[in-house]
């Protein structure tokens, strides 16, 4: 006869896993003999090794119990049922996998992958970091709130990359994140954006601007002012010269 220490040891287990088998009514529990001890015999070493065989294997607890005692037939079948559930586990664990090796360095995070690419092409075009990161953020919202509508942004934003008059904008944007009280930057940087939504409204690129979400628009200026001191003031000079809105910008009426 076997302490539990033993039959632990004979069956590959620990003695924690006896127990917790006890508990879950898998493994009988003998009762105690005189000296106030449980023993074992070879056939709870038996019955544990094949729980301990079928968990190795990847079948639940909560199903073990039917298996141990099952005929060959219905053995056969719940096997293959367990192992169905395990290649879709594994299947999930895969696209997990994936999902983590995009993700990279965490900077991706949320985002889709045009969006990634747009963000690439700011940084080769000399963006600075924070100008980045709040581009990045801002998408995430988009993305959120348009996905449907995302792909189609994103091309176009790219497309705008090849326009001299937009990558200026970007470098007089890195340098106000540092020199946010320079006025005559501040004036520059606002004619600029003013050619740039003539431009855009002459083409139609205005056109769609979302669904007029009025509570999102107000979520993504107030984000906007949040960025940078600079950005309030911009708004103002964008304003005087024509145009109201931020995330959604329309020609003011004469």
């Amino acid at each position: 006869m076997l302490t539990i220490g033993q039959l632990a040891s004979y069956a590959g287990v620990t003695i924690r896993a006896v127990r917790h088998y006890h508990h879950i009514g898998l493994l009988a529990e003998p009762g105690r003999d005189a000296s106030g001890y449980r023993s074992y015999d070879a056939a709870a070493v038996v019955r544990l090794i094949r729980i301990r065989t079928l968990a190795e294997a990847g079948v639940p607890l909560a199903r073990v119990r039917d298996l141990l005692d099952a005929e060959p037939a219905t053995f056969a079948g719940a096997t293959t049922e367990i192992d169905r559930h395990l290649r879709a586990q594994i299947r999930a664990l895969q696209e997990h996998r994936r999902r983590i090796a995009q993700l990279g360095s965490g900077a991706s995070l949320a985002l889709p992958p045009e969006v990634i690419s747009y963000l690439d092409l700011l940084r080769d075009i000399g963006a600075p970091v924070e100008l980045v990161e709040r581009e990045r953020d801002a998408w995430i919202l988009m993305a959120a709130r348009w996905p449907e509508a995302l792909p189609e942004l994103m091309a176009d934003k790219v497309a705008q990359l090849e326009n001299p008059k937009v990558v200026r904008l970007y470098q007089l944007v890195a340098r106000i994140v540092d020199n946010w009280e320079d006025e005559e930057l501040l004036q520059e940087t606002a004619d600029l954006i003013h050619e740039l939504l003539e431009d855009a409204a002459s083409s139609g690129q205005l056109e769609w601007q979302g669904e007029h979400d009025a509570a999102f628009i107000g979520l993504m200026d107030s984000f906007a002012d949040a960025a940078h001191p600079a950005v309030g003031r911009l708004r103002d000079l964008v304003n005087q010269r024509g145009w109201t809105g931020w995330t959604q910008v329309e020609k003011r009426e004469p």
